[in-house]
């Protein structure tokens, strides 16, 4: 798993502890911060950015 570097079109990787899936969308959380992606069809996942360290607020993003 990794995020996107904004302006970079770079990635820097993430160790996630916890993993939720909300049909198509996730949410990780890696270091206290809530990532969203969509789930790509081999599995993988590129997190666009970090969407804060509420979980409650996350979720509500989706």
């Amino acid at each position: 798993m990794v995020v996107e570097v904004a302006g970079q079109g770079d990635y820097e990787p993430l160790r996630p502890d916890v993993i939720l899936a909300f049909h198509e969308l996730c949410l990780v959380r890696d270091d206290g911060e809530w990532f969203m992606r969509q789930l790509d069809d081999d599995g993988s996942v590129i997190c666009w950015a970090s969407y804060g360290s509420d979980p409650a607020e996350a979720i509500r993003s989706l």
